[in-house]
């Protein structure tokens, strides 16, 4: 069974601009899986707290650094080669399953971490989604923008 954090995950995900916007906002340094998680507990109406957002960041970190972060770097190191190689493109395919996977066990964490947070206390999606999104920039704003308005569909 999914955790409700995976299933809004799928979920949002899949509402218009949704992807592109992770997209971007990965390619700018920020972690997805935070993002995701800062929406989920946004939507939740979970209080955003300095010592809630560090305990977020302090568990997906590592996790990100150590098991993410180097499955997606060789993904996409071979995604020249694999054009041209059958056996490297599903090898590339199996990492990529893997990555989602990893990404998959990160949000279960992060879950399990919130998981005693009460909810309904607080309208902080928007302190939640800055205070996680530490690396966006100004031109990844719209991008946030359209994780905000996904909440509300998801």
């Amino acid at each position: 069974m999914p955790s409700d954090l995976w299933s809004f995950t799928i979920r949002a995900y899949a509402c218009p601009g949704v992807e592109q916007a992770c997209l971007q906002l990965q390619q700018a340094g920020a972690d997805v899986c935070l993002l995701l998680c800062a929406a989920w507990l946004g939507q939740r109406e979970v209080s955003c707290t300095a010592e809630r957002l560090q305990q977020l960041a302090a568990l997906a970190h590592p996790w990100q650094s150590t098991v993410i972060m180097p499955l997606r770097q060789l993904r996409r190191s071979w995604r020249v080669a694999a054009t041209g190689d059958s056996a490297l493109a599903t090898l590339r395919e199996q990492l990529k399953s893997l990555e989602l996977a990893a990404e998959q066990q990160l949000l279960l964490r992060l879950e399990a971490a919130a998981q005693i947070w009460p909810t309904g206390e607080a309208n902080d999606l928007p302190a939640w989604l800055s205070g996680l999104a530490a690396q966006a920039g100004e031109q990844d704003r719209d991008a946030l923008q359209v994780l905000r308005v996904a909440v509300s569909q998801a």
